[in-house]
Order: structure tokens, then sequence, then C-alpha cells
């Protein structure tokens, strides 16, 4: 189906009416919920006309910048964006959905507000420079995607004018060209030189302790998994992470047709199936 969106746009102004913060995006969410029946549904939640920024904050040196949105029957976004000497970056953000808004969700369990904190993946931009993404690129957490697009963002605005000079996310960025097959007009002979020693290969990082997951309704056992997981997280540089079993804790909830199962190991890694 079809649903309508609106862009948000929050223009915050400091003491002297100089605008200090600014930013222009539009967002969806999609947010997977139990219905009373104990089936799990997947229901979109949009940006309404009537959004307001109430509680933004410029920020300075010592306090984060907020940028606050509050639209709906309920519900609520929020980003913190903290400032180093040289760029800003946003930290966590916070959604807050209302199960009471029966026109989103009809048949919802549990009532009343949910809110969920999740860190923002975005890399630190340089002062005086606009983020911008016009390409659609989703945030995920626990039971929620965060759907971005067309969006402009300057936090610490220096003299009150948003900077000219942008800083482009990855999905706006262009791809590189490919490269082109040799062809007998396109090669040429390279000189003989003396091969250089091939790199050391990284050392393995070793397999995985294999834990015992389990999640109960009522008395009995409804979700079992034994399984190793290891997380290799695309960087600057592959970073392969052991998921331990013995400071994971298990959560989650089973329905009558879908289950799901939730992984903490501590040290702020979420998994979620």
């Amino acid at each position: 189906g079809f649903f309508q969106s609106y862009a948000v746009e929050v223009d915050i102004k400091d003491a002297s009416n100089a605008t200090c913060l600014y930013a222009n995006w539009m967002m969806r969410f999609l947010i997977t919920y139990e219905s009373n029946n104990g089936d799990y549904k997947t229901t979109t939640l949009n940006l309404s006309s009537s959004a307001t920024h109430n509680g933004s904050v410029c920020g300075n040196d010592t306090q984060a910048a907020l940028v606050a949105v509050q639209f709906g029957e309920g519900h609520s976004w929020s980003i913190n964006i903290t400032k180093t000497n040289e760029t800003y970056q946003g930290d966590f953000i916070t959604v807050t959905y209302n199960t009471n808004d029966t026109a989103v969700f009809p048949d919802a369990k549990r009532k009343g507000p949910v809110t969920v904190l999740m860190k923002d993946p975005a890399g630190p931009v340089q002062l005086n420079t606009v983020f911008v993404c016009h390409n659609s690129f989703i945030i995920e957490a626990e039971n929620i995607t965060q759907i971005f697009w067309n969006v402009t963002v300057q936090a610490f605005v220096q003299n009150g004018t948003v900077s000219k000079k942008e800083t482009r996310c990855p999905a706006d960025r262009p791809t590189s060209a490919p490269t082109v097959p040799p062809t007998i007009a396109n090669v040429t002979t390279a000189p003989t030189t003396t091969a250089s020693p091939a790199p050391t290969p990284p050392k393995p990082v070793e397999n995985p302790d294999t834990g015992n997951y389990s999640l109960k309704s009522g008395n009995k056992t409804c979700f079992l998994a034994t399984v190793g997981l290891q997380l290799n997280v695309s960087q600057d540089k592959p970073l392969l992470i052991n998921i331990n079993p013995k400071t994971t804790v298990a959560d989650g909830a089973c329905g009558n047709t879908t289950a799901t199962l939730k992984l903490n190991d501590g040290n702020s890694t979420l998994i979620g199936f």
C-alpha cells in the first residue's frame, strides 16, 4: 500500500536569533509488534504533517545538541549530536512509539509507549560542513527498521549560516567505474621486476564457542538454539567478533506462528533472530 510521509524541517535559533542547528529530512518506521492472538505483525509508522520539535537544543562545547520530534498519537524521535574540536557526530537515537494508536497498531497486545534506544552508525562530519543524503538508508534495532531519505543536517552551525560545503553519505557516492578487461589494443608489456614478497596473511580468528540459548513460554521451552556466532563487520579493516556464550543473555518471545530470539553479549552487541 501507499503511505503518505512528510518532510520535517527543524531550524533552531540561539539567544541572538541566529541558526545554530538545521535539519531537514524524511523518515519512516517499520515496527514489528505482537498482536492479541499471539502473532507478530509489521506495521508502518509515518511522520505526520503536524510534527513538532519541542525540546530541540543547539548544544555547545560541553552539552550535546538535540533534535527532538513529536508526531501522531504519542510518537517521538530524537537524536543527540556531540561535538569535538573538529567534528560533530550523531550519538544515540531514541524512538518512542505508542501502541495505543489504533490506526497504526489496531490489535497490539501491549498497550502504551515503547521506547527503543540505538547507536547512530554514521561517522563524524567536519564542523562547518552539512551532511547530505538524498538516497535512502536504514538503521535497524530490535523490532524497528528506520528508513531515511532526503536528509540535510548541520549541527553547531557557525555564524548563523548553513554551510555550502557538503559531506555525502555512502549511498550518494558514485560507484567505481568497472575495470576494462585487457585486449590486444590496450595491453602493454611491463618491464621485468623482482616480485615483492607476498604479504603475511592475518592471523585467523578462532572459531566461536558454541552456546545453548532457549526461551520459555510459561513452563515449557518454546525456542532452542545451539550455535556458535561470529560477526564479520565491514570497516576500513575487517573486524571479526566472537560472541561469548558465557556473557550472553537470551531474551525474546514465542508466538503461534513466529518466534523472536534476542541475544545481548553485554558489550553493546545485539543480535536478533
